[in-house]
């Protein structure tokens, strides 16, 4: 079966907070979502219209029960998904305290998680071949049998024999916690470079993968290292994007944030879409920004992944031009 987007690695439930700006201590009540990067990257594409898939593993207990139940809800295959007997699915927990703090606290992952137990031998080099995107992280380089199966995926699809309509996209989600040391993420970052079409990421992220620099610098290395399309998050400024031939910024789309972690995962599906769809880059990246912004918006990751429509008139609003011939 082909897929319009397969995304590898990371999946957990999500605890978030029913109560806003205050820390943890003093939550009362809770809710459980659909988390981690990835897999929420495929909810986001499939929220567009994407025929998508994740290639994870969750614990074998009643939360990777509900980890399956939640992907078919949001149409999301979840046939790649398999359980590791012995760990616990992963739980993230998050303080919300707009606009800017938002911190993290993960269990379930430390010294391994289920995500990071996929093996090279679990990878249908069909499957990874035959979708027009490939989606993975960095984090999920961090740790074997993980790393040696994202090998395994990319170089069942080589950068040089994909057709016009393929991409393969790594996200730079740096997490300095599930790694010894900068300079370790980078050599593994550099390996799977070699792969790559299209990667995404901050200014520290791209920092970590090709080293410190002006954002163009960045752009420019990650396009020296062949990638086609390097992506860099200005935070406050937008977002720019950069080729061979063109770079475009994207300015911020304006909304009050409620919680802002989701809105990466939020792009990224969005512009799966957008690439998919084949749109001009800078409309690509205007779509993917206003996606974004509608889930920082929110207070969830997966459930508050919006719809084209909703983007659409959030862009009509802000006064940002709809991609022409946008379909659903």
């Amino acid at each position: 079966m082909s897929y319009d987007v397969v995304t590898l690695g990371r999946i957990s439930v999500d605890i978030y907070p029913d109560d806003i700006g205050v820390g943890l201590e003093d939550v009362t009540t809770f809710r459980k979502y659909l988390g981690g990067s990835p897999s929420n990257v495929a909810v986001a594409a499939a929220r567009h219209g994407e025929s998508a898939a994740v290639i994870t593993r969750t614990g074998d207990d009643p939360f990777g029960t509900y980890l399956h139940r939640e992907l078919t809800r949001f149409r999301v295959d979840d046939r790649f998904v398999s359980a590791v007997p012995g760990l616990q699915t992963p739980a993230t927990f998050c303080a919300i305290q707009p606009p800017e703090d938002f911190p993290l606290y993960f269990y379930g992952r430390f010294p391994t998680a289920p995500d990071l137990q996929i093996r090279p031998e679990e990878i249908d080099p069909e499957v990874v071949r035959d979708t027009r995107i490939l989606w993975s992280t960095v984090t999920g380089l961090c740790q074997e049998p993980s790393r040696s199966a994202h090998l395994a995926a990319h170089e069942a699809r080589p950068r040089e024999r994909l057709r016009a309509d393929q991409h393969t996209v790594l996200d730079l989600d740096y997490r300095p916690m599930f790694w010894e040391s900068e300079e370790e993420a980078r050599a593994q970052v550099h390996e799977l470079l070699q792969h790559v079409t299209i990667a995404i990421g901050n200014d520290k992220e791209c920092a970590v993968a090709v080293g410190e620099g002006t954002p163009d610098e960045q752009a420019d290395r990650l396009l020296e290292a062949g990638v086609r399309i390097a992506v860099v998050k200005l935070g406050p400024e937008g977002v720019m994007a950069k080729t061979r031939e063109e770079r475009v910024v994207s300015a911020p789309v304006p909304v009050e944030t409620v919680n802002g972690l989701g809105a990466g995962d939020s792009f990224g599906g969005a512009f799966c879409h957008g690439i998919n769809q084949g749109w001009s880059l800078e409309q690509v990246l205007d779509y993917a920004n206003a996606s974004g912004a509608i889930v920082a918006s929110r207070v969830s990751c997966s459930d508050a992944m919006p719809t084209p429509d909703e983007v659409f008139q959030l862009l009509r609003e802000r006064g940002r031009a709809v991609p022409e011939g946008a379909t659903r």
